[in-house]
């Protein structure tokens, strides 16, 4: 199991397949394992990395310093680093893609593109509102009952009621393995808290932005905003599949991503 060792923390990643690297950063669980829909048919024509955020499944802090969105972007630096890799395409979902954002500030250089999946630039009145009664979910009734009622923010009410039992058994493995209380309430926090208007016009880096147009925790009108602000950037929009639409239809998805780094690879 490799580890990205250094500074304070230690963070775990997996590689898969050959080619141009793609890095990918899940969203506010922060597992790698959010992206196993995308390794296999991504892994065919690039290397693949996925990690876990520090604080989350696998990767570990050193301190209990509370991270920061930027201490979050050298993380992937850290990751990237580790795996012998100069320059990836990066591709975030949500948190992830916020962080993609930053890192596009930050690290420029160190990206081939960038890829925002249910995104925003800003939190308005109704995403602080869905991330706020998440958070009192949480904090009431605990970690059991904030993972009950994440398949209603994250997935279409169809697939919800066609999955029911996978999705039942999946929540024992969840709770066994969900962060700190603490942790997640500082993440949500921080992550309600960026503002990355002022430096959204100055991104010269190859950008997509994806998003589900029945997106009920992050609407799709926020990517609408970010493809407004960030200079020659792509808006691709879904019809079906919520926030976690890569999950619901990954076929879609993947066939995105890999148009979209192949017409920046050239």
């Amino acid at each position: 199991m490799p580890y990205a060792s250094g500074g304070d923390a230690d963070i775990y990643y997996e590689s898969y397949g050959a080619g141009t690297p793609i890095v990918l950063s899940a969203g506010m669980g922060g597992s790698g394992s959010f992206w196993t829909p995308q390794v296999e048919t991504l892994a065919k024509r690039h290397r693949v990395v996925c990690y876990d955020h520090v604080g989350t499944g696998r990767s570990k802090a050193a301190s209990v310093r509370p991270r920061s969105i930027a201490g979050m972007a050298d993380d992937i630096v850290q990751v990237m680093d580790a795996a012998g890799i100069d320059a990836a395409h990066m591709v975030g979902h949500a948190i992830g893609g916020i962080v993609g954002i930053e890192m596009a500030t930050r690290h420029p250089k160190r990206m081939r593109s960038l890829t925002v999946v249910n995104g925003w630039g800003r939190a308005d009145a109704y995403l602080r509102r869905c991330f706020e009664v998440r958070k009192q979910i949480l904090n009431a009734s605990g970690a059991q009952a904030y993972v009950r009622a994440q398949p209603l923010f994250l997935y279409p009410p169809q697939w919800i009621a066609e999955n029911i039992a996978a999705l039942e058994q999946d929540e024992a493995h969840m709770v066994a393995h969900f962060p700190p209380v603490a942790t997640m309430n500082q993440r949500i926090d921080m992550f309600l808290a960026f503002d990355a208007s002022p430096n959204l016009p100055a991104i010269a880096l190859p950008t997509l932005l994806a998003s589900a147009r029945d997106d009920s925790l992050v609407p799709a009108y926020l990517s609408r905003q970010l493809a407004e602000a960030i200079p020659g950037a792509q808006l691709r929009e879904v019809e079906w599949g919520a926030h976690a639409f890569t999950a619901v239809t990954p076929a879609v998805f993947n066939d995105m991503v890999l148009t979209f780094c192949g017409e920046v690879d050239g």
